[in-house]
């Protein structure tokens, strides 16, 4: 049997695991980590089988999942780079902001290169994943990698350079926040807390859930919502006004601006 092995028990590691529990992945599943501790909260949740010896973990791999800090990834491929390293063997970073040029620069062939973008989302099985596949990495091969991430959700694949600006877009932190923001606001209107946040719910979850149903285009939809001097379009006007267009595009640059600072730290 297969074995993918994911380097670093993280919690994206966690969501990830999850998933493929949820959907009955067959492969063999091998997590390492220098903590004990998560390696036995891994074990005794999902059943995974741990590695703490690093050799041991990625001599056992098919499929080697880099889920660790972008600032701990050079080491750890300095440290991959030290073993003997069998033919066939794929590598898929999860790591933001470090472009597949310095990954595979770090580690050469026989290793194969991806990058992967994963929501936390795909512990529920309804993620949405950001593919990319390095030089020299067969038809074959890329359909394992799609097929593991196919199994916590859907998957976009996107040239290597557009990961930072889908990083910085796809959060589920976005919406959380917004949920989290707007409940605040009704809740300060009078709203109790369940009824509040279960209008704030509606507002973002089933509207873009009608949206996605739909075959109406956005805007179209936007205008239906939005009566010209009504109530709504009162609230989308005061928004608009108090800079929120703009407030959005600054957090997104911050966050391109910090996978790029992620990519030059790399060496």
């Amino acid at each position: 049997m297969k074995t993918t092995v994911f380097l670093g028990g993280g919690r994206i590691t966690s969501a990830l695991i999850a998933g493929l529990r949820l959907a009955k992945y067959d492969r063999a599943i091998v997590v390492h980590d220098r903590h004990p501790e998560k390696l036995r909260a891994l074990r005794r949740q999902y059943r995974v089988e741990t590695e703490s010896n690093f050799a041991h973990a990625v001599e056992r791999a098919d499929l080697l999942i880099i889920a660790v800090r972008p600032d701990a990834v050079s080491g750890l491929l300095k440290k991959t780079a030290a073993l003997p390293i069998r033919r066939g063997v794929i590598a898929v970073s999860l790591a933001a902001g470090i472009p597949l040029s310095k990954l595979q620069s770090a580690l050469r062939a026989p290793i194969r290169w991806a990058r992967a973008m994963p929501s936390p989302v795909c512990r529920s099985g309804q993620g949405l994943t950001a593919l990319a596949f390095g030089r020299g990495l067969s038809p074959s091969r890329r359909k394992e990698v799609r097929e593991l991430f196919l199994a916590v959700g859907s998957i976009v694949e996107i040239p290597d350079k557009q990961f930072d600006a889908f990083t910085v877009t796809f959060s589920s932190s976005h919406g959380y926040h917004t949920l989290a923001t707007l409940t605040a606001a009704a809740e300060a209107l009078g709203l109790n807390r369940k009824i509040a946040s279960v209008a704030a719910a509606h507002a973002l979850a089933d509207g873009i859930a009608a949206w996605r149903k739909s075959s109406s285009s956005l805007e179209e939809l936007l205008q239906e919502a939005v009566t010209p001097g009504g109530i709504a379009g009162t609230v989308i006007e005061s928004l608009n006004s108090a800079g929120y267009q703009k407030m959005i595009a600054a957090g997104l640059r911050a966050g391109v601006k910090r996978a790029r600072k992620n990519a030059a730290q790399f060496d």
